[in-house]
């Protein structure tokens, strides 16, 4: 059994807030591999790193290993909005990246169904695929 993430407040990150609600405008555009912009479509990373660099001009590139590999690790239960969260789901280490908004949820473009969307980390699919949070920012 996956134990749930008891999150603890933390204290806002403007910056964080911005990548959150940035993301928030994304919902639904279409899902491409390889994709790095909203009109060609994005894949995970590329979601991710065009994201950060409109709402927050900071270059965070590469694939989504790329970027678990940079930031600071955090504990799951002090994520906030504007973090990144990191998923085993191909069998690979670190082979997706979400971006948290609060209150569980985190915003992705999964490859399945192929839309950028929300979904909680909760989740049953997820959950369990969960392997780290890092943050980019104080």
């Amino acid at each position: 059994a996956v134990k749930p993430i008891l999150y603890e407040p933390q204290p806002v990150s403007e910056q964080g807030n911005e990548v959150a609600l940035f993301a928030m405008g994304l919902i639904d555009i279409g899902y491409q591999f390889g994709g790095k912009n909203p009109e060609a479509g994005l894949d995970c990373s590329g979601m991710v790193s065009y994201i950060y660099r409109k709402a927050v001009g900071m270059r965070l590139l590469g694939s989504a290993a790329d970027m678990a590999r940079r930031g600071r690790e955090i504990e799951p239960r002090t994520l906030r909005p504007g973090d990144l969260v990191f998923f085993n789901t191909l069998n690979r280490p670190f082979s997706h990246v979400g971006i948290y908004i609060g209150d569980g949820r985190f915003i992705h473009a999964p490859s399945s169904r192929g839309r950028v969307r929300i979904d909680r980390m909760d989740n049953v699919y997820f959950a369990p695929r969960f392997e780290m949070a890092r943050t980019y920012f104080d």
